[in-house]
């Protein structure tokens, strides 16, 4: 094993000991079928120049004095193609995604490996070690840790886990793969969380829409509308339909009022009603934080049907934990649980094992009075009815209880967002 910077500005000399110039980096390709970064050149600096030496005549690369197998009037230029990396360039001192650990963290070093002759980047170094080692201060400061009697840790992450993030270089890097597409939502957000406008904008780019969407439910409103600014309409109006109405209704109420209005003309119409519709209550009501993405049945139903119902519908609701029983006009009759609905006679019609008596809120109730309900009874969603007792929408648990429990829990505000 070898670190790049253990390498940086050594000498090198050509196949007759002439002295041609110091490392200034090395390069590296980013292969299909590789996915750890191969040592395809040396950019050598010479005389204020870059020569750019292909790996194939270099004959030693970890020594003092770095030695080719070539004369230097012999050696034809390597010529960079697209996915090529400058290491100390592109990625030193660069922000990257740690896939594992779930965090962004920053390069301090790169660990090389040497198989079958070729060097490839086994490790990144993110930890204090590394930056000391670049300060040419690790091995003293190792020194007098074991005279403590303590260990430096090493801070190194694999390049496995890795995802790198786009910089300002002219190289087009690898922003996400599928390892970002496994991680939830609420850890994308956390990632998010730590980069600046520029790298959060370009790191959003990278995700499918409905991704996007769940990532953005996960960070408050106010950032939501932050991290959309710069996107066009049209693609904003596509994340706001992925996204659950009152998230959605959530986002528009943050933004100017000229664009909410535009972006709901560019929504499709039954998911626009239904954002409108949330607007038009108080922020912190029940109403203003209901859902109207529920699962409701009416009472001729029978337990086969409903499950029959839920099968095909069941994943257009935020939850499915109660299914509410309304009648023809959308009053609110009754409720039960899957466990209710599972352990009923499949010929069995709702009306025989819903409850009756349901704990409920109104849409101008506060999102207190909701919060309250639930913590008291233990519920995961509170229906929201009008003075009729007409279902309009349930107010979830996560939703209700943010003024009780801190939205850190839940929602990240950005710390390094700028």
């Amino acid at each position: 094993m070898a670190y790049l910077s253990d390498l940086m500005d050594n000498p090198i000399t050509d196949v007759d000991g002439e002295r041609i110039g110091r490392l200034e980096d090395l390069i590296a390709s980013i292969r299909g079928d590789m996915p750890h970064p191969t040592v395809v050149a040396l950019a050598v600096r010479r005389r204020g120049q870059r020569l750019l030496v292909p790996f194939a005549d270099v004959a030693v690369l970890i020594a003092p004095v770095i030695p080719l197998n070539r004369c230097l009037k012999d050696i034809v230029p390597y010529q960079p193609v697209e996915n090529d990396l400058y290491l100390a360039r592109d990625v030193l001192d660069k922000q990257i995604i740690d896939t594992n650990g779930v965090r962004v963290v920053r390069v301090n070093d790169l660990e090389l490996a040497r198989v079958n002759g070729h060097f490839y980047v086994a490790n990144v170094d993110v930890g204090g070690l590394g930056l000391l080692r670049r300060l040419g201060m690790a091995r003293g400061v190792q020194r007098i840790a074991s005279r403590l009697g303590r260990r430096v840790p090493p801070g190194v992450i694999a390049w496995d886990d890795v995802e790198m993030l786009p910089g300002n270089q002219p190289l087009r890097l690898r922003v996400t793969g599928d390892k970002m597409a496994e991680l939830h939502p609420a850890d994308l957000a956390e990632v998010i969380s730590h980069l600046n406008r520029s790298e959060s904008g370009k790191f959003l780019e990278a995700l499918d829409m409905k991704t996007l969407a769940d990532t953005l439910e996960e960070v408050e409103p106010e950032f939501q509308a932050s991290l959309v600014e710069t996107m066009s309409d049209e693609k904003v109006a596509d994340v706001l339909e992925e996204m659950a109405p009152d998230e959605a209704a959530d986002l528009l109420a943050e933004m100017p009022e000229g664009r909410s209005q535009e972006l709901l003309k560019l929504m499709e119409r039954d998911e626009a009603e239904d954002v409108r519709k949330l607007l038009t209550y108080p922020v912190e009501s029940a109403g203003g934080i209901m859902t109207t993405e529920y699962i409701a049945v009416g009472p001729h139903l029978t337990a086969e049907q409903v499950i029959a119902m839920l099968r095909a519908t069941a994943n257009e609701a935020e939850t499915i934990s109660y299914v509410y029983v309304t009648d023809g006009e959308g009053h609110l009759d009754g409720v039960f649980s899957l466990r209710d609905l599972v352990l009923a006679r499949p010929d069995a019609p709702v009306t025989a094992f819903m409850q009756s008596r349901v704990v409920s809120v109104g849409l101008l109730d506060s999102q207190d009075d909701a919060a309250h309900l639930i913590a008291k009874y233990n519920l995961s969603a509170v229906p929201v009815v009008d003075e009729e007792r007409r279902l309009h929408g349930i107010a979830t648990a996560d939703d209700a209880l943010d003024k009780i429990i801190p939205t850190a829990w839940k929602k990240r505000l950005p710390r390094m967002y700028r």
